[in-house]
């Protein structure tokens, strides 16, 4: 989806409801996002992204396999989302939000965001999840999974943490400051949307928006983008519902 010149798109991949379970139009969806720009050192052009956002982006690309592997089918709407201009301030969930649909009234155009009049309209998207810095931990500490502190839904969270404790309870499950990615968008028009990341407590990553955030570095851990991709998979599996093909 083009949004804004210089920019590149956001990239959409859909899964449409089955139409043998779901009669209603338009259907319910669940969102699973994460940005894929990123920021380097001040002044250099470089910035390889490994954790932000390289580890929420492969978390969803992981996400996108084991959907076409398994033939995973869903009664609702599914969105896996690669949002850009992040970092520049949500521009590219921004536009996601602020799709404009136009309708005429004579000489005069009305602008509706597309959110805000689904929203208004009653269309129900059930749950949205950004990744967002999903690798990065102390060499003392356990793998864990942050949920927002302030920006996001406490009910999108509790879901997280309980899925977590049933499925994947490897994972050390707190709160965190980080916050403002692009569920921010979604929350701010009355959806339920939370966001993922990578530790109970602060960003720690000495790379953070540095141009040496790279994947091959001590403390980037694969493991627990594995077992956060599993949370997230499994909430969405929950909420959505799914059948796996023959």
């Amino acid at each position: 989806m083009e949004f804004l010149e210089g920019f590149s798109p956001n990239v959409i991949c859909s899964y449409a409801a089955d139409p043998s379970f779901n009669k209603t139009l338009p259907a319910p969806r669940v969102i699973l996002s994460a940005h894929y720009d990123s920021r380097g050192s001040f002044g250099s052009t470089r910035a390889p992204g490994g954790d932000d956002n390289g580890s929420g982006v492969v978390h969803l690309l992981a996400i996108a396999r084991a959907i076409y592997r398994r033939k995973v089918t869903f009664p609702i709407d599914v969105e896996l989302v690669a949002f850009a201009g992040e970092e520049q301030g949500l521009l590219g969930s921004y536009a996601y939000a602020s799709m404009s649909i136009s309708t005429s009234r004579g000489s005069e155009n009305e602008y509706v965001c597309l959110l805000e009049q689904l929203y208004d309209d009653g269309v129900d998207i059930m749950l949205q999840i950004q990744a967002d810095m999903l690798a990065y931990h102390d060499s003392d500490e356990p793998m864990q999974l942050g949920l927002p502190q302030s920006i996001g839904s406490p009910v999108a969270g509790e879901l997280l943490a309980n899925i977590s404790a049933i499925y994947v309870p490897e994972l050390t499950v707190g709160t965190t400051e980080a916050c403002c990615s692009d569920h921010q968008s979604f929350w701010m028009h009355g959806f339920t949307s939370t966001q993922v990341f990578e530790r109970a407590g602060g960003i720690i990553d000495p790379k953070y928006h540095n141009s040496g955030d790279l994947s091959n570095r001590t403390n980037y851990d694969l493991e627990q983008v594995h077992a956060i991709a599993k949370v997230t998979f499994a909430s969405l599996l929950h909420v959505a519902g799914f059948t796996i093909g023959a």
